[in-house]
């Protein structure tokens, strides 16, 4: 399914889709698809679909870092993010490169959860970062999901061609 953006707002193929029922039993933790369109309200929150909340679990938070080499946000579980972050914590304290990335990495980022209904704010930095002002599309990447202004993500997907699609995916085994 390709998002489509019209006019600065975006629009889903198929929006009658559901989760399905026991769908936190069914899937392992963080298996983020589909493609979803919200506004940020007047507080600048942002709702956070109910199948992805299903699927990060408790806690019910999540790590939020600027995309690299691209201008969007990845969204973690929290579980998820320790797991990557488990590599970083056996490099040595004396590897200057691996102190630098530390850094970056944490000084950039957030941990944030989101309330009763479904809404977490993000700090402005970040929201800045990735240019989300007002609407913000939602994308799925498997073990996380990305949050893209309109324009960026509509650039992001034009510079994909299904053929590159299908290569890559063949080339992967899939």
């Amino acid at each position: 399914m390709w998002f489509k953006v019209e006019q600065g707002v975006g629009t889903m193929e198929d929006k009658s889709r559901s989760p399905s029922p026991g769908l936190d039993s069914d899937l392992p933790a963080g298996l983020f698809v589909n493609t979803y369109t919200h506004s940020l309200d007047e507080k600048r929150r942002l709702i956070i679909p109910a199948v992805w909340r299903e699927l990060v679990g408790g806690p019910r938070r999540v790590f939020v870092l600027p995309g690299i080499e691209v201008r969007c946000l990845w969204v973690y579980p929290a579980r998820e993010l320790t797991r990557r972050l488990d590599k970083l914590r056996k490099l040595s304290v004396a590897d200057p490169d691996g102190r630098r990335l530390a850094r970056a990495l944490a000084s950039r980022s957030d941990l944030v959860a989101w309330d009763s209904q479904g809404r977490m704010r993000i700090k402005d930095d970040l929201l800045d970062y990735a240019g989300l002002q007002n609407v913000v599309v939602m994308v799925g990447a498997f073990d996380r999901f990305e949050l893209w202004s309109p324009d960026e993500w509509k650039r992001e997907t034009e510079q994909v061609s299904e053929q590159a699609l299908e290569e890559a995916i063949r080339s992967i085994g899939f």
